[in-house]
């Protein structure tokens, strides 16, 4: 059992991933703030049950994918909402990249012809089940074990979600450089 006094020294440092990825599940900044919270206060809440010696990140990420599950029903019975000033993740890596700081591979020269909002819009077109292992896998860096246990979804699972939705944004990414006459169109 976890000591709930060093709960705030335990779990701030997982503070910044656990929000670039609530913003990348819920698309707006007021929404992803609502969701790391709920994830800190139930966490705070249940800190006492946490096993020390395990994996907290992957127990803070299942926290916040199960507030996630249940903000997706409940807004399910709403009206759609939107957020008017959307952040821009990327900033940081861009302003690193124009000074030089980071070295260009094929990729970055690839993605020099897709917006921010591009990117982002092909990754949160994919189904829920698809991003969420995408998410995880891609941008947080868990294992297949790690996503597994916070999606509470077999090992097998997970690498399915993964193959399904690297080759979903795959497709889409492609179609999109053939339109802007980046690759050409196979037959």
């Amino acid at each position: 059992m976890a000591d709930q006094a060093t709960f705030v020294a335990d779990a701030e440092p997982y503070m910044a991933s656990l929000f670039s990825t609530a913003m990348r599940l819920s698309g707006n900044r007021a929404d992803a703030e609502d969701l790391v919270q709920e994830t800190y206060l139930r966490a705070y809440r249940s800190y006492g049950t946490f096993t020390e010696g395990t994996n907290l990140r992957a127990w803070l990420f299942r926290i916040l994918t199960n507030a996630n599950i249940n903000r997706h029903r409940s807004r399910s019975r709403r009206p759609q909402e939107s957020e008017l000033d959307e952040s821009d993740d990327f900033s940081l890596f861009h302003r690193m990249r124009d000074r030089g700081e980071l070295g260009r591979s094929a990729e970055d020269e690839l993605m020099d012809h897709f917006s921010e909002a591009e990117v982002v819009n092909a990754v949160e077109a994919l189904p829920e089940q698809y991003r969420m292992a995408v998410l995880l896998a891609d941008v947080e860096g868990f294992s297949y074990k790690e996503i597994a246990e916070i999606l509470d979804v077999p090992i097998g699972t997970v690498m399915s979600r993964l193959h399904r939705g690297r080759k979903r944004l795959e497709r889409e990414l492609y179609e999109f450089a053939v339109s802007r006459g980046l690759a050409d169109e196979q037959g």
